[in-house]
């Protein structure tokens, strides 16, 4: 059972790429534009948190074409994703009182 601790932006952009699965070049490319070019990762980054994510059981391998190895969302990475993303819906809510200027 992975982690239920919150997830590194990294990881959430990650997860969120893969709803349509890709290799890491265009996972790069997704994570860029999900985020609006706010996060750009590297290589180095991208490929240890793919490893990290496999071994957890929230992405899966799903085979190469050529150099490019391809990896896809699982259920459990779905479930995960789901739950981070109601997770920081709350945080957002809750800090609505920002702007209704409580202190």
């Amino acid at each position: 059972m992975p982690d239920q601790s919150p997830m590194t932006e990294a990881m959430y952009y990650i997860l969120l790429s893969l709803l349509r699965p890709g290799h890491g070049y265009g996972m790069m490319q997704r994570v860029k534009e999900l985020s609006g070019g706010r996060l750009e990762m590297g290589p180095g980054t991208l490929y240890g948190v793919l490893a990290r994510m496999n071994r957890e059981g929230l992405i899966a391998f799903t085979g190469e074409e050529g150099r490019r190895k391809n990896y896809a969302i699982t259920e459990t990475g779905r479930t995960a994703l789901l739950a981070e993303y109601r997770r920081l819906k709350r945080l957002v809510a809750d800090g609505t009182l920002l702007e209704e200027g409580e202190p």
